[in-house]
């Protein structure tokens, strides 16, 4: 969305819409706004089903939290069974249910000339939680770039009180810890811009808060300081677990970023790049990384090829050839990708 993981997930947004067909969800390939959700295969880890358990369960929205002004959780009850899953995956919407969205729905369908799909969302709860959560930034249409306007992310972003019933079906994908992961290393690096800290949080709260004995350095991209998903929470897990999680934030357009230290010392101006990678990951070769971000969509590439031009590398492509440069080995780095 497991050594690298060679199976790289395609996604438009791990917060925002995003299109999978599941059954099974992890190995379907469905076009979406602007992306084909594509999982390579890849040897499953010794000890783990080759495909998860798939279903549908009825679930009622406890909570809706504001997280950004443009980006929401949704705290679902799903009754007394407790829900298995790893930290890192996601479960799936089906948009049929709503009539809200019942005009929209027929209009895609019409212009795809294919049934809509389901939107996938990455939870940011972790498998020791009471309760499920997945975390849903609102995407924007942008001509050039978004295939269709965005129809499911605007909807649970902003329209869905707690109260409200649908059915979920889950869980699946990758993007998940080998069960041998304390053995391989003690420290985790995680990579994420914008709504790609969702997985990843799943996984550093299900790290710190179950014991393992990993530590974990967080360097997380976005706009603007306001931008910064969990960044209260976050704030909490490290001074909750001293030693065991150091942040570092990048922030490429803080209206002033001359004065961006007022943030804190590990606030950095600009983009997440090689420099700040090899200064954060002081031993390459020994590092494992979870990096999960934007990536170019199906679209771009189509419009690139067009043009008879390369699409420009977005977050995870800069991040992955940073991490090739400074030496970390292919074989420990985790990747997901949205577009």
């Amino acid at each position: 969305m497991a050594s690298i993981d060679p199976q790289v997930r395609r996604l438009p947004d791990l917060a925002g819409d995003r299109a999978v067909e599941p059954e099974p969800l992890s190995a379907e390939a469905a076009e979406d706004e602007d992306a084909e959700l594509t999982e390579a295969p890849a040897a499953q880890p010794r000890g783990r089903a080759v495909r998860p358990r798939i279903r549908e369960f009825e679930a009622i929205v406890e909570e809706a939290i504001r997280e950004t002004p443009d980006t929401t959780t949704l705290v679902f009850f799903t009754g007394s069974e407790r829900m298995e899953y790893e930290a890192g995956q996601f479960l799936t919407i089906r948009p049929h249910q709503f009539p809200a969205l019942d005009r929209f729905v027929k209009f895609f369908e019409d212009v795809k000339g294919k049934r809509e799909p389901a939107r996938a969302y990455s939870m940011c709860s972790a498998p020791h939680d009471r309760r499920l959560a997945v975390t849903i930034k609102e995407e924007l249409y942008v001509t050039g770039v978004t295939k269709y306007p965005p129809l499911m992310s605007p909807f649970l972003t902003y329209r869905v009180p707690a109260g409200t019933r649908m059915v979920l079906t889950g869980f699946g994908g990758p993007y998940v810890l080998p069960p041998d992961i304390e053995a391989r290393t003690d420290r985790l690096i995680h990579v994420c811009a914008g709504s790609g800290i969702v997985p990843n949080m799943s996984i550093i709260r299900h790290c710190l808060e179950t014991g393992m004995k990993l530590r974990h350095v967080l360097i997380y991209g976005n706009k603007t300081w306001d931008d910064i998903i969990f960044r209260r929470q976050l704030e909490e897990l490290a001074a909750r677990h001293p030693g065991q999680l150091e942040i570092v934030h990048a922030l490429s357009r803080e209206p002033h970023p001359e004065t961006i230290t007022r943030f804190g010392a590990s606030v950095r101006a600009g983009r997440v790049s090689e420099a700040l990678l090899r200064e954060a990951i002081p031993d390459p070769s020994a590092a494992h990384v979870f990096t999960c971000g934007p990536g170019i969509g199906k679209f771009e590439r189509q419009a690139a090829r067009e043009k008879g031009e390369e699409p420009q590398p977005r977050f995870l492509e800069t991040v992955l050839a940073g991490l090739k440069a400074i030496g970390v080995p292919r074989a420990h780095v985790h990747h997901e990708m949205y577009g």
